[in-house]
């Protein structure tokens, strides 16, 4: 079948690829980046865009534990695109591709995150930019309100805002909705943008500006209410960076470096049911390496203190983890291995008691699962 042409499922009318346009086509223009991407749902095989690198992966758990992963694939490049696959046997093997998102030609679909919202649908997002880097990015969005089905359905493909998100919402106490971008290297690039109306509407809250402009990079900001209702947010900046607000996101002390240690890459921090904190970052709590030794810590009293240090991967070129955890304690962290040429993407199960004691201690400890590999 050419490129351009149609293919039928049992959902919907999908136009196959996005990525070339025929000769003698005018150049795109930079708000083709406004338009949604194709969402392409069980691609054939041969449909799938060859790449030669691939990672950034997220994932998610829904409630009857199906496993969810997204990863970019062509992940760097104006050809960036994002797959979806699911595992019902926890995690042991996974689905062939169930969804492609293919923008289009001249955009790269980029930094995907997803997410189960408290009433149990499953959110993707992503970003767009008008090829490598366009100033402007933006958040989109789709949703399924039935993950657990053989067919899931999606919505429509919705433009939240500027900047790019990568990292899951925070639901606060009082059942706002946050989502933090960042319009990378901008005066106020940090956005936080929030809803009222569980994922109905949504609208910029506030900003937090990095100083000084020279350490400004992709931000790839994460946001923890603490106990006592304020926000801390940490950043990526030439390590680790933070700041907090104490009113819901509106305002943001500057953005000011942690005593956290760490390289420039993303890290990952969420509250567990348990009510502590996990914190998976490079290396020890206090020393800055590469991007290697891939570490888990939890803490008691919001971040003021960490306990343990579950080595994850040691290996150099592990990078991008994200995590959830499950109701019987189980946590599940994905992240990337060696992205060009092999681009693995990786998965890791463990418990809160294998952090605390440094190591395996309990039977959910699976280290250095699969999920995908390039060929």
């Amino acid at each position: 079948m050419s490129v351009g042409s149609i293919l039928k499922t049992s959902q919907t009318v999908i136009v196959l690829s996005f990525f070339m346009s025929p000769a003698g086509a005018a150049d795109p223009e930079p708000d083709i980046a406004l338009e949604p991407a194709a969402l392409v749902i069980n691609p054939w095989r041969q449909h799938i865009p060859p790449t030669q690198r691939q990672g950034v992966p997220g994932i998610e758990r829904t409630a009857t534990g199906r496993l969810w992963a997204v990863y970019g694939r062509d992940v760097e490049s104006t050809r960036n695109y994002q797959v979806l696959r699911s595992s019902d046997d926890n995690g042991q093997t996974w689905s062939d591709v169930r969804l492609m998102i293919l923008p289009r030609r001249g955009v790269r679909a980029m930094s995907a995150s997803i997410w189960i919202d408290p009433a149990g649908q499953l959110w993707v997002f992503w970003g767009q930019s008008f090829g490598q880097q366009d100033g402007r990015y933006g958040v989109w969005a789709i949703v399924s309100a039935n993950p657990d089905a053989d067919d899931p359905t999606w919505s429509k493909p919705l433009r939240l805002g500027d900047g790019i998100m990568l990292n899951k919402p925070t639901v606060l106490a009082n059942g706002d909705w946050l989502l933090t971008s960042s319009v990378w290297k901008a005066d106020n690039s940090i956005r936080v943008y929030a809803t009222e109306d569980q994922g109905r509407t949504f609208h910029l809250r506030g900003t937090a500006n990095v100083l000084p402009p020279e350490v400004r990079g992709p931000d790839e900001p994460m946001i923890v209410e603490r106990r006592d209702g304020s926000l801390w947010m940490l950043v990526r900046s030439r390590g680790l960076a933070e700041t907090i607000s104490h009113d819901q996101g509106r305002t943001w002390s500057t953005v000011e470096r942690s005593s956290l240690r760490h390289p420039t890459s993303r890290f990952f921090v969420r509250r567990l049911r348990s009510g502590n904190l996990l914190l998976v970052k490079h290396g020890p709590l206090h020393e800055r390496t590469g991007r290697e030794k891939l570490m888990a810590f939890v803490s008691d009293d919001d971040g003021k203190t960490w306990q343990g240090g579950l080595m994850i991967d040691e290996r150099e070129h592990v990078t991008y983890p994200d995590g959830v955890d499950s109701s019987d304690g189980t946590i599940y962290v994905v992240y990337d291995y060696n992205r060009t040429p092999e681009g693995v993407v990786m998965m890791a199960t463990f418990s809160e008691d294998d952090v605390r004691a440094g190591k395996p201690v309990t039977d959910k400890v699976r280290l250095q699962l699969v999920i995908d590999r390039l060929p």
